[in-house]
């Protein structure tokens, strides 16, 4: 996962939407997990029909998320895997989206934190069930502005430089979540 690139800041609306629809989530996550697959495999999978699924491909496409893969696919099957994008994709400042365009950035960050609670409903099982897998931490400390930013980044080249994308992973790898939020803590 050795990616030293510049953050990507997703600055544009499409695809903030497109990032915002809860199937395409749910495919884009099958594909990252589980490598590539057709639009029937994904359906059968994600209790969807090949048309649905098939239409949000498309878009998924359209967006730079997934790629064909032209020398799987034959006739009306078409092979997808997640596309290479870079693995530090940010939004955008609040300060900096038209406000036309605040809807959609709530709408990605609801969904998000909808998927994350469901993260953290399962984690007491999970942590029970694989504990090596399944860590936690909290902490609590006093940070200046430019002090988190750099922690930020930090954690972002730690990220980068002990993960691996699925086709290069060493054996013994699995896909793991891995959640970091800051939030200032009530002063009064």
């Amino acid at each position: 996962m050795k990616d030293d690139s510049e953050p990507v800041i997703l600055d544009d609306p499409g695809r903030i939407k497109a990032l915002s629809h809860p199937l395409r989530r749910r495919i884009l996550h099958r594909l990252r997990v589980h490598g590539p697959a057709t639009s029937t495999t994904i359906g059968e999978v994600l209790g969807a029909n090949t048309g649905t699924t098939s239409y949000h491909l498309r878009q998924l496409e359209k967006h730079g998320f997934i790629e064909e893969i032209p020398e799987r696919s034959a006739g009306r099957e078409r092979w997808w895997r997640h596309a290479e994008t870079p693995r530090d994709v940010r939004l955008p400042r609040p300060d900096t989206v038209a406000p036309e365009d605040r809807p959609v950035v709530d709408e990605l960050l609801r969904v998000r934190h909808a998927e994350d609670m469901e993260l953290f409903r399962r984690l007491p099982e999970e942590y029970r069930r694989d504990h090596a897998w399944a860590l936690l931490s909290r902490g609590f400390t006093h940070m200046t502005e430019e002090g988190l930013a750099e922690f930020f980044e930090a954690y972002i080249r730690l990220l980068q430089e002990h993960g691996h994308d699925r086709e290069d992973a060493p054996p013994g790898a699995r896909p793991v979540h891995i959640r970091l939020f800051t939030l200032p803590a009530d002063t009064d």
